[in-house]
């Protein structure tokens, strides 16, 4: 029995740190690369809008809609694990074990935008992974006494989305772009 025991701790570590270390590349490599853009031929943008609101409810919650510039923008959403299979956010096994094993959460950017003979849509997909050195309220006293935190201004201009304090950019999701691009396709090709 604590043969077994040792095994699926080693199991576990090698999970986590190999979880870890292939989102660090990972991120590295896809943070250059250009989001998934896709064409549709329907020329009617209330139409295009509409179902391309339906599809990314498919996957998360809508935080702001701008028609006029064209920016759909979602909340913010935990990944789903090896036990949630009925949520779409999270793509493949790997990501899944990696949700299971530490919070990881995802925002999607749509923009749609007119073309000649119909629409431009492209998406980004943000991930990020919880900061374990941040853990405010962890403490006996972070849930009375708040800490004080000077107010940060990123002024460099370098950074479209930026992470939210407590966690850290990952890099794109190119898996889930690429799912979102293809069903956004088959829907407006109806």
């Amino acid at each position: 029995m604590a043969k077994r025991a040792r095994a699926l701790g080693a199991l576990l570590l090698l999970c986590l740190t190999g979880c870890h270390g292939l989102a660090l590349r990972r991120s590295a490599d896809t943070q250059q690369e250009a989001p998934n853009v896709c064409f549709v031929t329907i020329t009617d943008h209330q139409t295009v809008w509409e179902r391309t609101v339906a599809v990314v409810h498919d996957y998360f919650e809508i935080a702001r809609e701008n028609r006029l510039d064209g920016v759909i923008e979602t909340q913010a959403k935990v990944g789903a694990s090896v036990f949630e299979p009925w949520h779409r956010d999270t793509v493949g096994l790997e990501n899944r074990l990696e949700a299971t094993l530490q919070s990881v959460r995802r925002r999607a950017f749509i923009t749609v935008a007119k073309a000649d003979g119909g629409h431009t849509l492209t998406v980004e997909v943000l991930k990020e992974r919880e900061d374990g050195g941040n853990l405010n309220g962890s403490s006996p006293n972070g849930a009375t006494f708040e800490k004080a935190q000077p107010t940060e201004a990123d002024l460099s201009g370098t950074n479209e989305h930026p992470a939210a304090v407590g966690w850290i950019s990952l890099g794109r999701d190119k898996l889930l772009e690429e799912r979102i691009a293809r069903d956004l396709k088959r829907r407006l090709s109806r």
